[in-house]
């Protein structure tokens, strides 16, 4: 077992100091997001989450873009041409829209270069026996920059199909 450092971990524990704890639990785990640690153990359960909601529809966003702006590429190529735009044309809208709407709400959020952590190996080695709550939300950091790179190429690759296509079926 690799013991880690206290840069590697940062606990937002679940300490009830008044009236405005959510408030402290929420500006704690901005500053261990801004801070960039490796692990974060959010302990509060309400905090924990609804950041383990927002990060499952921003990976929900980004897969969206990725599969409808593959459909949009492939359609063409597996379906006859008469009929391929029906479904293409929808999946690259779909595809450039989920690509948009994550690179507006989620590129400068510092939430997103993490993930939730469900490896229980992982998570043995975190100092996990500390807390008090039974069911903290581990957040890992991950470098998301092939995974961004991977959405929007396909997204504007679909964009352009679409775009070539429309001009195709409208321009006559």
């Amino acid at each position: 077992r690799a013991t880690l450092s206290s840069t590697d971990c940062y606990i937002v524990h679940e300490i009830y100091n008044g009236e405005n704890a959510q408030d402290q639990f929420e500006y704690e785990l901005e500053q261990a997001l801004e801070a960039q640690y490796k692990y974060i153990v959010i302990e509060p359960t309400r905090i924990g989450d609804e950041t383990a909601r927002w990060i499952t529809v921003g990976n929900c966003l980004h897969k969206t873009a990725v599969l409808a702006g593959t459909t949009c590429l492939f359609t063409p190529l597996a379906l006859p041409g008469d009929y391929s735009h029906y479904i293409s044309l929808p999946a690259g809208v779909l595809s450039v829209a989920c690509c948009t709407l994550y690179g507006i709400s989620w590129q400068f959020d510092p939430c997103c270069k993490y993930q939730v952590e469900y490896d229980a190996y992982k998570l043995s080695r975190l100092p996990l026996h500390t807390l008090t709550s039974s069911t903290p939300v581990v957040l890992v950091r991950k470098d998301d920059l092939h995974r961004k790179r991977l959405h929007n190429t396909i997204a504007l690759a679909a964009l352009v199909y679409c775009v070539k296509k429309i001009y195709e079926l409208y321009a006559v």
